[in-house]
């Protein structure tokens, strides 16, 4: 759910390195793309290794500020596709059929589900394939990792769930060997005793076997253990801080626990760190505003209000360098925490400069700013989370990335 998808598959020996931490975007211009950019791909970076990733942030981010993107948007995301369901980072031929040597992964067809699953136009049929074919790359555990077959990890299992979700399957159905996603992401869970990182998730257990809290993950699962997908949704504030408790088998009380940490780590400078062998920390832009989302997506906005003032403050360079995957992220942040606008975020419309990175968008609703404080005070409702949101959803359709992230009850499968 980061901008770190992009490099996610350099090589499938590092994948779990290069997820877990991803640094800011270096300044300074872009390399020419190796491949030909194609017509209705946003973005003019290499799309090699996120083409599918970002191509669906980006409409998932149009569709939860009422943008409906250009034909030939969609018509390149859907075109993506293999004959099995599968979706691969990139594909340069989309004539030519899938074969071996073309490497299908889970995440970029969950992100690519997501995408399609809230398009006005049907692509069920589209859908339909991709799910079958991410139930059946299931692991034994109940997760999935990156690549079909590969050890399950909190990110991937999260992103899948939300794809189901988001497509109407139940969750907790889905099942393999009796396990099911939730299952898996418990075992990637810490308990509540493990002194400075309880509550948070691992991406997987280290070479001896024990989990490392690491926040990227830890922000994917806190959306797939709370039924949300990538985009997160927007609620009305929770009764009380997040506390990290026993969660047994509630996945819940496990998406708090995980917030709870997401919390503490951000409370003393207001966002994330990352720390990669041999450089310098630094403020890592993708992962906070990915924790933003999942803290507001339970309600959590005191806990977010510093993070998110501070990456109003600094991700403009950022979101530039990051292009449509970066603008997207900040997209789900505006759209989900309170009191932040998605026209005027760190004084920027995030809505213009997102569309201005792809082919012209078929309509543009009227402007509206996103956050619950703004919306409840409009509506007439009965004061239940996603109410207000449902009415508006002619304009903000955000529901769920919500990511996902799982099960979800909205427009983007808001069903767990």
């Amino acid at each position: 759910m980061n901008v770190r998808r992009s490099a996610a598959v350099l090589a499938a020996g590092i994948t779990v390195t290069v997820i877990a931490a991803t640094p800011a975007v270096a300044a300074g211009p872009s390399p020419s793309p190796s491949v030909a950019i194609p017509a209705g791909l946003y973005g003019t970076s290499d799309p090699t290794y996120d083409g599918v990733w970002r191509q669906s942030l980006a409409l998932l981010a149009q569709d939860a500020v009422g943008v409906q993107p250009a034909d030939e948007a969609v018509a390149w995301l859907a075109g993506q596709q293999c004959a099995d369901g599968a979706f691969a980072a990139f594909r340069a031929d989309p004539g030519t059929a899938c074969d071996a040597e073309v490497k299908v992964d889970t995440n970029s067809t969950a992100a690519a589900v997501q995408a399609l699953s809230t398009l006005t136009v049907s692509y069920d049929a589209q859908v339909a394939k991709a799910v079958t074919w991410l139930k059946s790359v299931e692991n034994a555990d109940g997760g999935w990792g990156y690549s079909p077959g590969g050890a399950s990890d909190a990110n991937s299992t999260a992103v899948v769930m939300g794809a189901l979700a988001d497509a109407g399957v139940t969750v907790p159905n889905v099942r393999k060997d009796g396990k099911s996603p939730y299952d898996a992401l418990r075992k990637l869970a810490l308990p509540c005793d493990s002194d400075a990182d309880a509550g948070a998730f691992a991406y997987q257990p280290d070479k001896k076997g024990e989990l490392v809290a690491n926040a990227d993950a830890t922000a994917a699962a806190v959306l797939g253990m709370s039924g949300q997908s990538l985009a997160g949704s927007p609620q009305d504030d929770a009764d009380s801080p997040a506390t990290c408790e026993k969660p047994g088998a509630d996945p819940e009380q496990s998406a708090i626990n995980g917030a709870a940490w997401l919390a503490k780590a951000m409370a003393k400078d207001g966002h994330l760190t990352s720390a990669l062998p041999g450089a310098e920390p630094q403020p890592d832009y993708g992962n906070t505003a990915d924790a933003i989302v999942a803290l507001s997506s339970l309600g959590l906005h005191d806990q977010a209000a510093k993070p998110l003032r501070w990456l109003e403050t600094h991700a403009k360079s950022w979101a530039a360098q990051g292009g449509p995957a970066a603008y997207a992220q900040l997209v789900f942040v505006a759209t989900t925490a309170k009191g932040a606008d998605v026209h005027d975020f760190g004084g920027q419309d995030l809505v213009t400069l997102l569309n201005a990175t792809g082919p012209t968008p078929a309509d543009i609703e009227e402007p509206v700013t996103a956050g619950p404080e703004e919306k409840a005070a409009s509506d007439d409702n009965d004061g239940s989370p996603n109410v207000a949101w449902t009415v508006g959803g002619a304009l903000l359709a955000v529901a769920a990335a919500g990511f996902v992230l799982v099960a979800r009850n909205r427009r983007r499968g808001r069903q767990q």
